[in-house]
């Protein structure tokens, strides 16, 4: 029997299990859309392809399967590659189905098409970030495609994959026995474990150092480990410091969690990495922002720690810190096995008072030390009092997406998150305009939760069509503008390096602030909002907008207040060079590192 491939391909989603598909329309995937018309999945039209894509990552990360984006060719593709790029930098699974020219006008410049340097091969613009990009060339080769897409992205180090379909195979009829196989290929791949005798290896390294500590990114969190590292951690009392990405991997209230590292990280926290004696990284690429630009001896000293690690991508073993140990594994499986073998080596575990009431201390100084900001009533609002306030009234269990500035730096450092997978941060490349398209998808995910974004006034006006989207779904999220009338962010580095803010504040031909008043836009999409007149307003609305059940909106005027941080981040001595640094590398071992954060 002969059926479309539009309405085989439809089939197919629903047989595994995808309930949704994010997109937008274009001449080339109407073929698409008329038999999503009537599916049993629902198809989640926006206003721009980076929507999105964002939506569809945010959609990933909590439902642990490869998201779909259905997106039309030239600008559709790329308007969606920085969404598609954001979740492959932070390893999230997605497939990308992009309509194309027919497939028999390739090279003739048919509308939309991008050939300047080869004929149809515009979906190559994806290779660099994707997985694997593949165009259908024959009908017959979609089944088999499909299959390999899915699984790709799934697999190994997760991440996106492209199927370019020139439209004209849309509306074609193939054979249904061609989908044959895909109800015999079981779409689980086994991830690899560590053996018995490798795990024992790494056991017996963090038994017999002095100073261990396991350093977690978000694969952790990517691959559902959360309850091994804690048994490995609570067992041997070793201490965690994370990633951005490792945020909620283990909860930041652990008398073990010390807290992020590199240059949102705290003098505390570098205290005990960089005086470890072995580091075990589970599932990080030990990057740049978390590693303080990989100057040695201010998080990490690779001169006095043996680095060891696991991770599900070959490439990452090794790549910025050798390696006494290193495995391609998955972080579950991988912790489970360690703790097994610990058990065996040392039956009794280990104690470490002493330390667990040094990071007691620790954290309960660094809370002391915002407990005034966080309670000041100034207006325009600190970032510490929003914080504090969303975290009084927001549920545990909620779901929180980031973007780019305080609410994402800030977060990391000051605001507790206790449970997996509820803190969705833009984490490789810190797209901005992440978080507002972010909490659609993660409703849609997450139905039963409560979820908000915390963005910046930048990072929502990058694009606030998301509002429509919300309307039109009834996809009832919080969106928590903290508005500075600013990129806030790039504002306070220019002014600390160059004394002024050019191209960063926004203002009025005259130079007096302009501030976009959100909560009005808001009305015009349909959505119920609310502009913040004082500080001690915001927390009955925030409550009355998570109880509202329905999509809100609240403008909240903010203080541009630089995220404190110790920390060290390399751009600051490319714009003020230092003279005990040089290309990237602190000259003079403990003295220089003291000498650079006294001129930070």
């Amino acid at each position: 029997m002969k059926k479309l491939i539009s309405e085989q391909l439809v089939d197919y989603l629903e047989r595994r299990g995808v309930e949704h598909v994010f997109g937008l329309c274009g001449h080339t995937v109407i073929a698409m859309l008329d038999p999503l018309k009537d599916a049993k999945l629902k198809f989640i039209s926006v206003r721009h392809e980076q929507l999105a894509a964002h939506a569809a990552d945010a959609y990933a990360r909590l439902t642990k399967k490869a998201s779909v984006v259905l997106c039309h060719l030239g600008p559709g593709l790329t308007n969606a590659a920085t969404g598609v790029a954001n979740a492959s930098l932070d390893s999230i699974p997605m497939v990308v189905i992009a309509g194309d020219v027919p497939s028999y006008y390739y090279g003739k410049h048919p509308h939309q098409e991008v050939n300047m340097h080869a004929d149809g091969a515009q979906y190559e613009i994806y290779r660099p970030f994707v997985k694997r990009a593949w165009r259908i060339d024959k009908p017959e080769q979609f089944p088999e495609i499909l299959d390999k897409a899915f699984r790709l992205a799934e697999s190994g180090r997760p991440g996106p994959v492209l199927i370019s379909v020139p439209m004209d195979m849309f509306s074609r009829e193939l054979d249904t026995s061609h989908f044959e196989r895909t109800y015999h290929d079981n779409p689980v791949t086994i991830r690899p474990a560590l053996s018995k005798e490798a795990a024992q290896a790494y056991a017996k390294m963090l038994i017999e150092a002095k100073n261990p500590v396991i350093h977690v990114g978000g694969q952790v969190l990517i691959s559902q480990a959360s309850e091994e590292l804690k048994a490995l951690v609570e067992f041997l009392e070793i201490p965690v410091s994370r990633t951005l990405m490792g945020q909620g991997a283990l909860s930041d209230l652990h008398p073990l969690n010390v807290g992020v590292t590199g240059f949102w990280g705290c003098d505390f926290v570098h205290d005990i990495t960089r005086n470890a004696d072995v580091i075990f990284g589970v599932g990080t690429r030990f990057a740049e922002a978390d590693s303080s630009s990989w100057y040695n001896d201010v998080t990490f000293n690779a001169e006095k720690t043996k680095f060891i690690q696991v991770d599900l991508e070959p490439a990452e073993i090794g790549r910025n810190y050798p390696v006494a140990l290193g495995a391609v594994a998955d972080p579950k499986q991988a912790l489970k096995a360690i703790l097994e073998a610990a058990k065996e080596l040392k039956p009794e575990g280990i104690q470490r008072p002493e330390l667990k009431k040094a990071i007691a201390e620790n954290k309960a100084a660094f809370k002391a030390s915002n407990v005034e900001i966080s309670n000041d009533g100034r207006f325009p609002m600190t970032p510490q009092r929003i914080l504090k306030d969303v975290r009084e009234v927001f549920p545990e269990d909620g779901i929180i997406a980031t973007d780019v500035g305080w609410n994402k730096n800030g977060v990391s450092q000051q605001f507790d998150i206790t449970q997996p997978d509820t803190i969705l941060h833009p984490g490789g490349l810190a797209t901005m305009g992440f978080g507002p398209a972010a909490v659609l998808g993660a409703k849609l995910a997450a139905p039963d939760k409560k979820v908000i974004t915390l963005v910046g006034d930048g990072g929502f006006g990058a694009n606030p069509s998301v509002l429509a989207t919300a309307v039109e779904y009834n996809i009832p999220v919080v969106w928590v503008i903290m508005n500075n009338n600013a990129f806030g962010t790039i504002a306070g580095l220019e002014a600390s390096h160059y004394n002024h803010t050019f191209g960063t504040v926004f203002r009025k031909p005259d130079g007096s602030s302009y501030s976009v008043n959100w909560a009005e836009i808001a009305v015009g999409y349909g959505v119920k909002s609310s502009r913040i007149s004082s500080a001690d307003e915001f927390k009955a609305v925030f409550k009355e907008a998570l109880e509202s059940n329905e999509p809100y909106l609240i403008d909240v005027p903010m203080e541009n207040i630089p995220v404190p941080t110790d920390g060290i981040w390399n751009i600051n001595d490319i714009y003020s060079p230092k003279d005990n640094v040089a290309e990237g590398k602190l000259i003079g071992g403990q003295a220089a590192r003291s000498k650079h954060v006294a001129t930070e």
